[in-house]
């Protein structure tokens, strides 16, 4: 939402929510989040509950000496022996949890909580994902190795190599290797990962802190937070003349290198208004969509019956990309802190 209104400073409320994809509507509401309280309903008491004097006896019998070790459970069922009723057991367990006395005594592992990456490219180089992926060798259980850097505004493929192991010195070497070749200053950008070993190793670590990029990872088991490498290798291992298996690292060398041409400077990306990845990333798009939009005003020209409702446009260039678009029903303050 901060780049929202960022960007509605210079042109506009309507034209900046089209372009990050943000309904005006909830960019209102997150705006002047005080014209639509939240209604807090009031469960009503039941008659039957009991009265704060009888709650304070009761947390009073069970703060007792003789029964402060003992599990309301049982406090119940003694008291019934001797002839005595207070209240239910769960009654007893829902006093000590209104007076914050009921908790896990055992000691047990706690997940941590991961924070959900929420990243924006309004331009290339602004992001990188990347992550490394399995190829078949000529044996059972032997395998290639594939890492990938793609830019998710441009879709183009910055960086790769084929290696025999999964290593986080070759991750480093590639890494450093496409900063340079991209020309990537102090502080310009951001590489995302998921989880795994090398991407979590000190020496990327180290290096990515060298550079000055900043790094995020995915959520445990959350294949949506890393969505962009995913489709690309979807891409990859679905095209027409993928190899059951590589009879060895030469050959997956040699097919990368023909199948990553062809993606970057072949391949119309859906995602990217039908340009290539290539044409986006360097600034071509722009000249490529007028080029376009003259060809179908000529046609338009040429048949204008043939088009029902309008004029035909191409698709539009892209504009801003994210890794887990914010949801607008989240306060401002959530955005600008």
């Amino acid at each position: 939402m901060t780049h929202t209104q960022t960007l509605s400073n210079n042109i506009g409320v309507w034209p900046a929510c089209k372009a990050l994809g943000v309904s005006r509507a909830g960019y209102y509401r997150a705006c002047k989040p005080s014209l639509f309280p939240e209604k807090k309903s009031v469960r009503p008491a039941s008659p039957r509950a009991l009265r704060s004097a009888e709650k304070q006896t009761v947390l009073d019998l069970l703060h007792s000496e003789r029964f402060v070790d003992t599990a309301p459970q049982e406090i119940y069922a003694t008291l019934l022996d001797e002839g005595k009723y207070h209240c239910s057991a769960r009654t007893m367990y829902r006093i000590l949890h209104e007076n914050k006395e009921v908790r896990e005594r055992r000691d047990q592992l706690r997940h941590p909580k991961y924070k959900k990456p929420e990243l924006l490219a309004t331009s290339p180089n602004r992001v990188w994902s990347w992550d490394i992926t399995k190829l078949l060798g000529p044996r059972k259980w032997s395998y290639f190795y594939l890492y990938v850097i793609l830019d998710i505004f441009s879709r183009y493929v910055v960086g790769w190599m084929v290696a025999d192991r999964e290593s986080a010195k070759l991750a480093t070497r590639l890494i450093q290797e496409t900063c340079e070749k991209q020309g990537i200053q102090q502080g310009q950008l951001t590489l995302h990962a998921d989880r795994g070993s090398s991407m979590r190793s000190k020496a990327v670590a180290f290096l990515l802190a060298d550079l000055g990029v900043t790094k995020t990872h995915s959520r445990p088991y959350t294949s949506d937070d890393n969505p962009f490498s995913e489709s690309q290798f979807k891409t990859l291992k679905y095209r027409p003349g993928f190899p059951d298996r590589f009879g060895c690292i030469q050959d997956a060398r040699a097919y990368s290198q023909s199948f990553f041409d062809w993606y970057n400077k072949e391949h119309r990306h859906s995602g990217i208004g039908l340009f290539t990845p290539e044409a986006v990333h360097y600034g071509q798009a722009e000249e490529i969509r007028k080029q376009r939009e003259n060809v179908l005003l000529e046609a338009y020209e040429a048949h204008p019956e043939r088009f029902v409702k309008k004029i035909p446009e191409p698709a539009p260039l892209p504009t801003a990309v994210w890794i887990n678009l914010p949801k607008l029903e989240k306060s401002l303050e959530k955005y600008t802190n």
